[in-house]
């Protein structure tokens, strides 16, 4: 009896795994059955919109081989929103009338809805994509909308909201810069700096506020902008960052005086070098390297032979042989009372000089 009851139980535990492994195949089955028609739909939407936006730049919206293809779809939520993000891309690769006919199809087609639904949704990444769409297509519009996301806590938002004030509205689309309290990334600082093409004039009041911002990137973005535009103006502006709490700032306060360099900046330059941490000092006999400018000649004599920092003593060696100072360099290294570590610098610099 125990044997019959062990037996049936055996039978059923191994029908009901051969039940449950059977539909767990149907379902896989009928899945990758589901994700391959899918594919299959979105290479079919992809050709038609690819086919709509190549016939539209080039015949300039007069003639599309492809319009009774398209119109299918047109109302599908998720061909629209490949629709969208197809135009996006082409965007990027195209300029002048091409883009115009790119926005035109965006318009015609009504795609806006689409882009505006996305800055609505809770989702960091959806509102970031929403934003970049109405940023490409310059709906200006969405302006007030967009501004809103400057102050959101995620990080893909904000920056993607910063963008878009820029690519919307120009140099003064940088009128977040008053009051950002986030930390501008080295990777957005280059993507707003080559998004900005020309500066009004009249804009050194605000940018004389930016260089005085508690915002220490806030700080360094205004200076590779001021290098960019070369806003000699604000060169003494720039002058006052070298006593700055922040070492990156005075860095790039260095580079931006070079950048605007007069007759004065190398006397600031050497003058202020003795109120700078080392790291500053490297900076600034590294620039007075690139500069080549024979009035530094004894400032880098002094440094070679006095200064503790072996990095910066390197550079003071190279930057006087780049000022055709070699004959010095070797006589100092025949010199008995030269250190070995000085005799070491002097002959690193000749050989890196030599190679």
């Amino acid at each position: 009896m125990i044997l019959e009851i062990s037996f049936r139980f055996l039978f059923d535990t191994f029908l009901g795994v051969l039940v449950v492994v059977f539909l767990m195949i149907v379902a896989v089955l009928y899945f990758s059955l589901y994700q391959f028609k899918k594919l299959i739909l979105l290479l079919k939407w992809s050709t038609v919109i690819n086919d709509k936006v190549l016939n539209a730049i080039v015949y300039d919206g007069d003639f599309s081989t492809s319009a009774d293809n398209l119109e299918p779809f047109s109302e599908n939520s998720s061909f629209r929103d490949l629709f969208l993000e197809k135009l996006v891309d082409s965007e990027k690769k195209f300029s002048g009338a091409a883009n115009e006919q790119i926005n035109k199809l965006f318009t015609d087609y009504k795609l806006e809805k689409e882009a505006f639904n996305k800055i609505y949704q809770k989702k960091p990444s959806l509102i970031a994509g929403g934003i970049k769409e109405l940023s490409a297509m310059r709906v200006q519009k969405a302006l007030p909308n967009i501004a809103v996301f400057l102050t959101h806590p995620s990080p893909i938002v904000y920056q993607e909201a910063q963008y878009a004030m820029i690519n919307l509205k120009g140099f003064d689309g940088l009128n977040f810069l008053n009051t950002i309290p986030n930390v501008i990334s080295e990777w957005q600082q280059l993507r707003l700096l080559l998004s900005i093409t020309d500066i009004p004039s009249g804009s050194e009041e605000s940018i004389d506020l930016w260089l005085r911002s508690a915002n220490d990137s806030v700080v360094v973005f205004t200076l590779r902008l001021l290098r960019k535009f070369q806003l000699l103006s604000l060169y003494s502006s720039v002058l006052n960052l070298f006593n700055h709490r922040s070492d990156q700032v005075r860095i790039q306060a260095v580079e931006t005086v070079q950048s605007l360099e007069n007759s004065t900046t190398i006397q600031h330059l050497t003058d202020s070098f003795k109120n700078q941490s080392e790291e500053v000092q490297v900076e600034i006999v590294r620039i007075l390297k690139t500069s080549k400018d024979p009035r530094s000649i004894e400032f880098l004599k002094e440094q070679l032979t006095t200064h503790s920092l072996v990095k910066l003593r390197i550079f003071a060696a190279e930057a006087l042989l780049e000022l055709d100072q070699k004959e010095y360099l070797i006589t100092l290294r025949k010199d008995s009372d030269s250190s070995n570590e000085l005799v070491q610098i002097i002959n690193h610099a000749i050989q890196e000089k030599i190679c």
